[in-house]
């Protein structure tokens, strides 16, 4: 077990930057996202069928908000690379919606016809923790090249799947929501005492709630947990959580709801009073699509984007890739991206250019493993920064994000406030390569056994 040390000096050494800092420049001759570069012409015959993309996602119910705009970030990309002559110059891309709403059990039902009928080339999508661990073993059985979106639950590469070779994902990883968010709290508001908590009953819940107690023993080890409330997911009426947590008289509601669930959570707590009588801190607040979110949402609280993406980060001419990323995007449905939003566009380029790199190496069409293997150690320079796929575990991951919300001017709902984004590099939040399966995750034995605990 590591020793005391004190907080502030721990903090520093995790590298948690306040501010909008971006610490890499743009001018790269890493692959990067969205932006116009010449190509090497492509070697060998290339097909001119369609490249077929399978993507599931919510489009109907409460999760919507959070999950649709991860299909329309695919579309866009699609849309552009289709307009250049689509992949390798010749192939268009098709994509076959399929709504992630019906359920787990349809879901694999679904990514099997896909496959099996609709012959896709590719499964894109999904937004739950609790599908990926399903649907992954299905694709490896199918010899599916998938890259899920989200779903970003440790369990898939923990115990799913643990030695993926189709599969791969570009969220990071769900342990890194729960840690960033103990982060923020242990940087901003290192005082309090009494900790409530709301989280949805399910897997994600439960994971941001046992790795932001990791970290609060940590580095706030006199903190207690005074309450906990744990709605079902699609739950409407939150009232019975919300007055359970104000009565614990906590200093601090810590919550991972999520989506339009989170919508009406918050519009709930307002008429109880609840950001009045306590701090807030968000994993996932603003991971709904940003319109989703009212003027009337509480200012100053730490409102997570799931540790990935916020529209207006990195800001302006410094990191073009979001700028342009983010005026494409809106001109094209007149709204602003989430998270899912960049994830889906992302990962439609990383795809497109392991394919060019694949052609380049093999010429032709390329085999699906020649593919797999320009997509393991992949980094590119994507909207959200750089983006580094792990050849191991065949995660994506990219520094990590949250901030504070704040009603500003230029748009009709709140945002992360630009003067307060807090960023911190991921590998410092994560369990290293080569680091063994635990329990819950291995980032939350890693965390136990290796970081400090901070003096009072």
């Amino acid at each position: 077990m590591a020793g005391e040390v004190n907080r502030r000096d721990f903090l520093s050494t995790l590298g948690v930057s306040v501010g909008a800092a971006l610490t890499a420049s743009a001018g790269s001759v890493i692959p990067s996202v969205g932006v116009a570069h010449a190509q090497d012409k492509p070697k060998g015959n290339i097909p001119d069928t369609p490249y077929k993309i399978g993507h599931m996602t919510f489009f109907t119910g409460p999760a919507a908000v959070l999950g649709e705009p991860m299909y329309k970030g695919q579309l866009l990309a699609a849309e552009e690379i289709n307009a250049a002559g689509g992949l390798l110059g010749k192939r268009k891309i098709e994509i076959l919606k399929a709504d992630e709403a019906a359920g787990t059990d349809a879901n694999v039902k679904e990514l099997r016809r896909l496959k099996l009928s609709e012959k896709i080339d590719f499964f894109c999508g999904i937004t739950s923790s609790g599908n990926t661990p399903a649907l992954g073993p299905v694709a490896e059985e199918l010899k599916c090249l998938t890259i899920f979106v989200d779903g970003c639950t440790d369990f898939l590469w923990d115990k799913a799947v643990p030695n993926p070779h189709y599969i791969f994902r570009i969220t990071n990883m769900q342990s890194a929501d729960g840690v960033t968010c103990a982060v923020a709290v242990a940087q901003t508001w290192p005082k309090i005492r009494k900790v409530a908590h709301i989280h949805p009953d399910y897997s994600y819940g439960r994971n941001a709630f046992d790795h932001f107690g990791i970290v609060m023993k940590k580095l706030l080890p006199h903190t207690e947990v005074v309450s906990e409330g744990w709605p079902k997911l699609g739950t409407t009426d939150f009232s019975s959580h919300i007055t359970k947590a104000i009565s614990s008289k906590p200093d601090l509601v810590v919550s991972s709801v999520w989506g339009g669930d989170y919508v009406a959570m918050y519009k709930q707590a307002l008429r109880y009073g609840m950001f009045q009588k306590a701090k807030f801190a968000s994993m996932i607040a603003f991971g709904v699509a940003p319109h989703a979110i009212g003027k009337d949402h509480p200012e100053g609280v730490i409102a997570g984007v799931h540790s990935n993406y916020h529209f207006t980060y990195p800001d302006g001419d410094r990191w073009p890739y979001n700028k342009s990323f983010v005026e494409k995007y809106h001109k094209r449905f007149n709204e602003y991206p989430n998270f899912q939003a960049e994830g889906g566009y992302t990962a439609t380029y990383i795809l497109k250019t392991a394919i060019e790199k694949a052609n380049h190496l093999t010429g032709g069409w390329p085999e699906d493993d020649a593919v797999i293997a320009m997509l393991e150690g992949q980094m590119i320079a994507g909207p959200a920064g750089y983006v580094y796929i792990r050849p191991d575990n065949h995660q994506g991951y990219k520094d990590a994000v949250t901030g504070f919300s704040k009603n500003v001017a230029d748009y009709p709902f709140p945002i992360l406030d630009p003067a307060r984004i807090i960023t911190i590099p991921i590998r410092n939040i994560t369990a290293p390569p080569g680091w063994p399966k635990g329990e819950p995750t291995s980032t939350y034995t890693w965390i136990d056994k290796t970081w400090p605990v901070a003096k009072v």
